[in-house]
């Protein structure tokens, strides 16, 4: 993982500095210590499971919509069903929550945190895990963008079937959406653990209507029942060929909140959302769909949009305000995990400092990005606007979550073979079927590239290029500075020979390489001829685990009577807070008083330079990045009355 090169606080600034809000090191909800086990579960149920949770609302249709021949209606209905059903078991259950659950990184899922995990296990840098850790995290924003549009447009669209006032209704359906999806991103702000107590409640509703209306309607045909045998789904590939392989693509639909279920891990714990998902999710969602193919085998005309044909005349109105709700909260697991990866990739040094700020006191994993949540907000009302049906953005969903799978199943096999040691031949048995069945899945969303599924890939093309800016503009400043910079133990040597003028209390310097004089320290004894009484060479280090013990968040190395190096750890799920780690110092013998100390910043004036490190194009990325950055002052919590920044200008 490369180097974070801030460019107005520190010499270079590696991933520590860019530790985001979100934990002060205690408490988190990966263990759920503390916090009794049913409502997490509870919890887990509102936020966690709400995005899987309204594909019934347009998976069946879609898939449908493609096995048009009423002469092959049975196998067509019984073969996608099959095929739904075997994917929540294997995609779903086998490959997220039974076994890539068990790859936490310290309680944190998501693709970023199997990256960091794929890292130590090699131990060592490398540069394929990294680009896939990157090529992952794009894809997961690239495809999240779509579903809070997806989710609560696919329920508004009840509106057009609602008795007796459908075609009156159909004009409101979009504004109505809009309405809903910029109310939802305003109340990010409150934080996820007061939306989990009331989404809880309403998405366990939901999926007792699913349920419920899924055994009303599975009498109507009990032959549906035969789907449970993969024999009906891979019959129904082999008989249609193309347009089985085409089906394939919207059979993805009913799993594509497996990556936020996974992302959204460290908000919970493993062992509520696994419990949630086993004991209520799974079987709620299997009845609805098997329900929604013994309606359509009775009633073919019901393919057209099978679950509101489920729904009986006089619970209408209240199914679509619940659909409505449950569309919200599938919004809600989508954010949250965005909120999350962000979180990661900016600790991970692949992003820019960011303003992020922890929402409960208790779970530090619960965060909001306002950033990332008005950048959410934008991109789906435009394409609420663009696409306009919940059919349309269909079209587009799907192939960036399926690409981010992918990922996940090549990043599990480093795990699996370096740090559980397991045999070549025991990882290509559970992750040979499980690769084959991503790329099955990926071709098969390829076919709709024309049809919109370019936009998530270009939205991931674009992160990636931006991650990548960031990330190799780091790395530039960082040999740079290293090569311009004085080793600190020759300045020491030559302070010792001709002693400068000695300022009373203590200077701080922030650095992210502690053998070599940071800059600040250079233009304070050239330009103000002075060094301070105690001087202290500050390096903030992220770890690659997301959260570090108290007892070894500090340590400290004396170099001589003048210089002290303190390191501050960090995990990359961790908020940093300088002044409060340090004054942890004065259990280690580093005595000062916090309002007699200065804290020198380098603050670096970036120019583009076409001859040397990166393109012209790429040095303007960088540069735009850098100063929109967060304050260091206001990201390292320290007092603004205390700091001092010292300014150079360097070329990228």
């Amino acid at each position: 993982m490369a180097s974070e090169a801030s460019g107005d606080n520190t010499n270079s600034q590696d991933p520590a500095a860019a530790t985001p809000h979100g934990s002060n090191g205690s408490g988190h909800g990966q263990h759920g210590e503390g916090q009794r086990f049913w409502p997490m579960v509870l919890g887990s149920i509102g936020v966690v499971f709400g995005d899987i949770g309204t594909s019934p609302l347009y998976a069946m249709r879609e898939a449908l919509h493609h096995a048009r021949s009423t002469t092959q209606l049975e196998h067509a209905v019984i073969g996608v069903v099959s095929l739904v059903l075997w994917a929540l078991l294997l995609v779903v259950t086998v490959k997220y929550v039974i076994f890539l659950m068990r790859a936490d990184n310290k309680g944190e899922g998501g693709t970023l945190a199997l990256m960091a995990l794929a890292q130590r296990a090699l131990g060592q840098r490398s540069t394929a895990v990294f680009l896939l850790g990157v090529i992952g995290a794009a894809l997961f924003y690239g495809d999240g963008i779509i579903t809070p549009a997806i989710s609560v447009l696919g329920a508004m669209e009840g509106l057009k079937d609602a008795p007796n006032l459908g075609a009156s209704l159909a004009p409101y359906v979009l504004p109505a959406s809009a309405g809903i999806l910029v109310a939802l991103f305003l109340i990010q702000a409150k934080g996820t653990q007061s939306m989990a107590n009331l989404f809880g409640p309403i998405t366990l509703t939901w999926f007792f209507v699913l349920a419920a209306l899924g055994m009303l309607h599975i009498a109507d045909n009990w032959s549906i029942l035969r789907a449970f045998s993969p024999y009906y789904g891979i019959r129904f590939l082999l008989e249609n060929g193309f347009v089985g392989f085409v089906i394939l693509g919207s059979v993805f639909l009913a799993v594509t909140g497996a990556e936020a279920l996974y992302a959204d891990m460290g908000h919970f714990g493993k062992k509520p959302i696994r419990t949630a998902w086993l004991i209520l999710v799974l079987p709620c969602l299997a009845l609805n769909y098997l329900g929604q193919g013994a309606l359509v085998l009775s009633h073919p005309a019901a393919r057209t949009n099978p679950f509101w044909e489920m729904v009986p005349d006089f619970a209408y109105w209240p199914v679509l305000g619940l659909a409505t709700a449950a569309a919200v909260i599938a919004s809600q697991a989508v954010i949250t995990g965005a909120f999350s990866m962000t979180q990661q990739a900016v600790q991970l040094g692949l992003l820019p400092r960011i303003d992020i700020k922890r929402t409960s006191e208790t779970q530090s994993g619960q965060i909001y990005v306002p950033a990332v949540n008005s950048l959410l907000l934008i991109g789906v009302l435009l394409l609420l606007f663009v696409f306009q049906t919940s059919s349309a953005l269909a079209s587009a969903y799907g192939i960036a979550v399926t690409g981010s799978m992918f990922v996940d199943t090549l990043l599990a096999y480093v795990i699996m073979r370096r740090m559980w040691k397991w045999s070549r031949a025991q990882c290509l048995v559970l992750l040979l079927p499980l690769g084959i069945l991503d790329v099955v899945f990926i071709s098969s969303n390829m076919l709709k590239i024309p049809d919109g599924a370019w936009l998530p890939l270009v939205m991931g093309a674009g992160l990636v290029t931006v991650m990548w800016t960031w990330t190799r503009g780091s790395q530039i400043l960082t040999d740079k500075t290293r090569r311009d910079s004085v080793p600190l133990n020759e300045l020491i040597a030559i302070l010792q020979a001709r002693a400068p003028h000695r300022a009373p209390g203590t200077a701080i310097f922030l650095t992210s390489d502690p053998d070599v004089a940071p800059v600040a320290l250079m233009h304070n004894i050239k330009h103000n001829k002075v060094l301070h009484e105690k001087n202290v060479i500050l390096t903030v280090r992220t770890t690659e685990t997301p959260r570090v013990r108290e007892e070894d968040r500090v340590t400290i190395e004396k170099v001589n009577d003048d210089f002290k190096k303190v390191f501050i750890n960090y995990g990359f799920m961790e908020s940093p807070n300088v002044p409060k780690a340090l004054a942890l110092c004065r259990k280690l013998g580093l005595k000062f008083d916090i309002m007699a100390t200065s804290f020198f910043l380098g603050r670096r004036s970036v120019v583009p330079s076409a001859q040397s490190g990166m393109p012209l194009w790429q040095d303007k990325i960088f540069i735009f990045l850098m100063r929109n950055a967060a304050n260091p002052t206001d990201f390292f919590k320290i007092p603004p009355g205390r700091v001092v920044e010292m300014g150079a200008q360097v070329t990228v």
